[in-house]
């Protein structure tokens, strides 16, 4: 198998796993940060690759599109990590930017979402319900405010290690309140 056979693979089984631990509901926002230089075993931001960010692409951009989730692609530190969304994916009052991201700023991976969306765009911030950060690209800021670590059975996609979350409302109001149990277990 290929590195890009290999990549598509092990994103599209990465996300899979994820999306069963996340709980999303159709029109929810998954979001990518990928350095695709990390993917292919390189320091980030030194070995942008265009192949191993379209296999990163090709495995996640159609489990999502099936489960009714907008795939939201962090822009690296030149585009201050803006993000590629489809508009559609946007409230009415979100701001856009005016950038469009290139290999070697914005990503090689936000250059491939960018793409490949019908009608992309891009925000300054997000908040995502789920994400994977792929080779370090700190996703943590397009999360919604209570992340919850979820292991997966890859700790690798390529030769990027991985860190993946889900959100989960606040709990609020003390010991009086009542919460929801689902949201009390973690999935494993």
């Amino acid at each position: 198998m290929t590195l890009t056979e290999t990549v598509r693979a092990q994103t599209r089984q990465a996300v899979a796993e994820l999306l069963a631990a996340a709980r999303m509901r159709a029109g929810d926002i998954f979001i990518i940060g990928c350095s695709s230089s990390e993917v292919v075993g390189q320091r980030i931001g030194c070995g942008s690759s265009m192949e191993a960010a379209q296999a990163v692409w090709e495995g996640a951009a159609p489990l999502l599109a099936e489960s009714g989730l907008y795939l939201a692609a962090q822009c690296c530190e030149h585009l201050n990590r803006a993000i590629v969304v489809e508009r559609a994916a946007l409230p009415p009052w979100a701001e856009t930017v005016n950038a469009v991201p290139q290999p070697h700023a914005g990503g090689s991976f936000a250059t491939a979402a960018y793409a490949h969306m019908a009608d992309p765009v891009l925000v300054e911030n997000i908040r995502a319900g789920a994400g994977i950060d792929i080779g370090g690209t700190l996703i943590g800021m397009h999360l919604r405010p209570v992340a919850v670590p979820v292991r997966l059975s890859l700790a690798r996609i390529g030769e990027a290690g991985i860190l993946c979350a889900r959100t989960r409302p606040k709990y609020i109001g003390g010991s009086r309140a009542v919460y929801q149990t689902d949201e009390l277990e973690v999935p494993r």
